[in-house]
């Protein structure tokens, strides 16, 4: 015999069992590795603490709260715009929000309080529930506002959580929403000027002037709520490379320029390599790579990638100046993503090089130390390779380095070997031979 409870009594116990399992125990916290490399909270989901009305001493009594790790816009509370307590000249931005149907709000940077409101002074990445998701005017979600539309976005429906990302570096903006870039902007360019000449703002003095700034959450009289506000600010060398020109080998969509080699015959590209999110997922099967069609020389790679959390960590590659024919391990120079190894490096085939003899054996030659993040959080790994040098960095350390170097055209490729393994930045800075002043090479290379 079996006995029922109330339909009211099992909602109750569902949600009290369960809720410890749906809480995003994630939300308003770093990590090691973030923390390690410099990110700060600006919102620890508990307090407004940090943040205070524009051009006012205190954070509003009305129009914002706190609830369940949200910063909440209130709708109708007329809280007006709020800042930072603090200034930030060159940084990387990081924050989820979400919007109630047709809300409108913003995220402005190098905020000025010289003006009447934060928009006057700042650029502005939208948020807004747009009524299409795929819209792309200028005043549409992830927007620089009113100035430049987002290109080839994915954008989350009312009540759903976006992440947006803006990297604020010298005369440099990108707007990143949901894992793609949508606005890249260069303050002072010919195309800037355009714009901005046909723009709102363009009889206003204070526009886009400040080298540092706050940061500020609009309140525009819609239901938005903002949450995981995190922010870190950039390297000298950071941002000395975001002023150079540089191209997206990874657009954050497809995998456009790319081509593949899978020791499978028969096996299809889309069951190892997908894209989801904003993230490049390498299954690890079977073996092999896809590989740029574009050959490359000298230049700056910038690669991120993570082992996803809750799965065994294993082996990856990133290879350079890959050249002959396609097979498993084609003639290349690889810089080891293998677990706990990155920043070592493989000579595979009969391509010169010259590493340090005390580290090497056979074909590898051992990294200075491990430098990497556990599983699940991503890593950065910055390679220049310059003539005949190569220089490998793991979340900004100097952990190897090759001389006498095969000076050769030839394909970056990155490995499918046995485990996944997720990617997201793919970005190449090329390196003109002869064409680089000692200040530059001094910066890039002060990680």
């Amino acid at each position: 015999m079996s006995r029922s409870i109330p339909a009211a009594l099992a909602a109750v116990l569902f949600s009290a069992l369960c809720a410890p399992l749906l809480a995003d125990d994630t939300a308003n916290r770093l990590t090691e590795g973030e923390t390690r490399a410099g990110w700060k909270l600006l919102f620890d989901g508990k307090s407004p603490a940090g943040w205070r009305g524009f051009k006012k001493d205190a954070f509003p009594e009305k129009g914002w709260a706190v609830e369940e790790g949200w910063l909440h816009v209130v709708a109708g509370g007329s809280g007006g715009d709020i800042v930072t307590i603090g200034e930030y000249g060159d940084f990387e931005l990081s924050l989820e929000w979400k919007a109630a149907k047709g809300a409108n709000s913003g995220i402005m940077v190098r905020v000025s309080e010289a003006t009447d409101t934060p928009w006057m002074s700042a650029p502005e990445f939208q948020v807004f529930d747009d009524a299409d998701p795929h819209d792309i005017a200028k005043t549409s979600a992830g927007a620089m506002y009113d100035l430049y539309p987002p290109v080839k976005k994915s954008l989350k429906p009312a009540g759903e959580v976006n992440h947006a990302r803006i990297v604020v570096a010298g005369n440099r903006i990108e707007h990143w929403l949901n894992g793609v870039l949508v606005v890249d902007a260069t303050l002072g360019s010919e195309e800037w000027k355009t714009r901005l000449a046909a723009s709102k703002f363009a009889e206003m003095p204070h526009f886009a002037k400040s080298e540092r700034g706050r940061i500020s959450l609009q309140e525009h009289g819609d239901d938005v709520w903002f949450r995981s506000i995190k922010v870190r600010e950039l390297p000298a060398a950071e941002v000395a490379l975001a002023a150079k020109g540089r191209i997206d080998l990874f657009d954050g969509r497809t995998l456009e320029g790319w081509t593949h080699h899978l020791e499978t015959p028969d096996a299809k590209r889309e069951d190892t390599w997908r894209v989801e999110d904003g993230v490049l997922i390498c299954s690890g099967a079977p073996n092999g790579y896809i590989r740029t069609v574009a050959d490359y020389t000298s230049y700056h790679l910038v690669v991120e990638w993570r082992w996803p959390a809750g799965k065994q960590p294993g082996n990856s590659g990133v290879l350079l100046r890959m050249s002959g024919e396609d097979k498993v391990w084609p003639r290349s120079i690889e810089a080891q993503l293998y677990h706990q190894h990155a920043g070592d490096f493989w000579r595979i085939g009969d391509i010169a090089m010259t590493t340090d003899p005390a580290r090497t054996k056979g074909g590898n030659t051992k990294h200075l130390k491990a430098n990497e993040n556990p599983p699940g959080e991503w890593n950065r790994y910055d390679i220049k390779v310059d003539g005949g040098t190569v220089e490998l960095r793991v979340n900004g350390e100097l952990l190897n380095s090759a001389t006498g170097c095969e000076e050769i055209p030839g394909k970056i490729c990155l490995q499918s070997e046995g485990a996944e393994i997720h990617f997201r930045t793919v970005r190449v800075y090329p390196i003109a031979k002869g064409g680089e002043s000692p200040k530059e090479d001094d910066d890039i290379g002060n990680w």
